[in-house]
């Protein structure tokens, strides 16, 4: 059985049991698919947002998922691109890292992600769709309990590029 899809589509749509939110360090909505995600998830998702006290870059929190298909919310924020000289890309795969890790102690067996940093962010889609496709694959290496892992691409020139990095091609 094949864990990893890629495909493109909504996150906010995306039947799993967790999606992964490409938040900013407030965690309190913005643009892109963050927005996107609070507004699909209604006011309770920034209520409980509020609570969480923000997240530093690479690390991850967990929110009720309230009007989205998904139970849960992994909130990770990505780095913002400065060239590539201050550890994006070790940021980058920490946060694919820390939200598959979180996903395990949380006992969720089905995770979508968004591309993570490549909007607003400005990370290079090719070397985040690397970034991605090592953590993921090495992370499943090594645990049996997540069943499917979804990223999901927002238009067709991203897709391809996650597809050739996971080797779907």
């Amino acid at each position: 059985m094949n864990r990893i899809e890629v495909v493109q589509g909504d996150i906010t749509q995306q039947k799993v049991e967790a999606i992964v939110n490409a938040a900013n360090e407030s965690l309190l909505g913005g643009g892109g698919v963050d927005g996107a995600i609070h507004r699909a998830a209604g006011p309770q998702l920034l209520e409980e947002c509020r609570a969480l006290g923000g997240c530093p870059t690479g690390q991850c929190k967990v929110s009720k998922g309230y009007r989205l298909p998904a139970k849960w919310v992994i909130h990770t924020v990505g780095p913002i691109w400065g060239g590539g000289t201050h550890r994006e890309a070790e940021s980058l795969a920490s946060c694919y890292r820390n939200c598959l890790e979180t996903a395990v102690k949380n006992g969720i067996k089905t995770i979508a992600f968004p591309s993570i940093s490549t909007g607003a962010y400005g990370f290079p889609v090719q070397q985040a769709a690397q970034i991605a496709s090592a953590e993921i694959q090495d992370f499943l290496a090594q645990d049996r309990q997540i069943e499917k892992v979804r990223m999901v691409c927002f238009d067709a020139p991203t897709l391809g590029t996650y597809r050739t990095a996971f080797g779907l091609q």
